[in-house]
């Protein structure tokens, strides 16, 4: 299959991200990733979603370093400095999922603690949910694990047809419109960067056409699963939802509802952000974490 590598000149000084570039092999792609903090300390693995890219957790990762996590930002397969296949016919809600499992894998990450947004999270809960020993803890933002059996806000269904339709796809306007926070120009700028051009956004592109939206989706039944390993799921597992997204809004109430690891936690509402709101509110959700993870300790057996 055509697969496209951005060139590593469209990565250089993007403000406030200073990380190093890291790279692992799935298959035949080349995966990028932040690991930053402590290289023994257990895992805090933060998912970004559609359409954004591993910046999107830049005001979140040094504080988690600094206090004293490992912390892994990986860019999914067509997204960032990971590679992109050309063709949309590549992208597979199966396929994200398991190069996901394989990230996880090659670098053998135990007791890991899931932070996941948007797409991260149709992707980090169906591996939690099919590899549970090899984490410990879950904290969910403006995210879940749709079946289809639930109808869709007709926002997202809007966002379905712009994303399939329209010839024109901004990808750091995009993140813009889905933050509280203006966004200045370089910032913009720096979303954009992996996109030297169209052909680079099939991954983007896609996403939004493998949500699962009616009962028969191909990825319908593997998320009933992975919803009944949940209703088990006895380790901690924390909502932090803003409270200014129109596609998630409500979302938290399933989770708090019928995981058991939900109970007595002290899920938050964060106040005055997007749907992006590690944007709005990174530091402040490195500290949720962060006490998060205080809280108790997990290992893989």
């Amino acid at each position: 299959m055509p697969v496209l590598r951005t060139p590593e000149s469209r990565f250089e000084n993007l403000p406030g991200y200073p990380f190093s570039p890291n790279y692992v092999d799935i298959g035949e792609f080349r995966m990028h990733y932040v690991d930053e903090g402590l290289e023994d300390a257990a895992p805090v693995l933060l998912l970004h979603g559609e359409p954004s890219w591993s910046y999107l957790y830049r005001h979140m990762i040094p504080p988690l370093a600094a206090a004293g996590h490992r912390v892994l930002a990986p860019d999914l397969i067509g997204f960032g400095r990971s590679d992109k296949p050309e063709s949309k016919r590549d992208y597979s809600y199966v396929g994200h999922v398991d190069w996901m499992r394989q990230f996880i894998e090659a670098l053998d990450l135990c007791d890991i603690t899931l932070f996941c947004q948007d797409w991260g999270s149709l992707i980090g809960l169906r591996v939690a949910a099919e590899n549970e020993a090899r984490f410990a803890r879950i904290a969910l933002g403006n995210g879940g694990l749709p079946t289809g059996d639930e109808p869709m806000p007709k926002v997202f269904r809007q966002w379905q047809v712009f994303a399939r339709h329209s010839p024109w796809f901004p990808i750091g306007k995009i993140v813009d419109r889905g933050t509280v926070t203006d966004l200045s120009a370089d910032v913009i700028a720096a979303y954009d960067a992996p996109y030297p051009s169209s052909k680079y956004k099939a991954g983007a592109r896609m996403f939004p056409m493998l949500v699962p939206t009616s009962p028969d989706d191909p990825a319908s039944e593997a998320n009933r699963r992975a919803w009944e390993t949940f209703k088990r799921w006895e380790k901690p597992f924390l909502t932090c939802f803003s409270d200014r997204d129109p596609i998630t809004r409500g979302g938290e109430r399933p989770w708090q509802d019928h995981v058991p690891g939900a109970k007595g936690q002290p899920h938050v509402k964060i106040e005055n952000a997007g749907h992006f709101l590690q944007e709005d509110k990174g530091p402040e959700l490195a500290e949720l974490l962060d006490a998060f993870i205080s809280r108790g300790t997990g290992a893989c057996p």
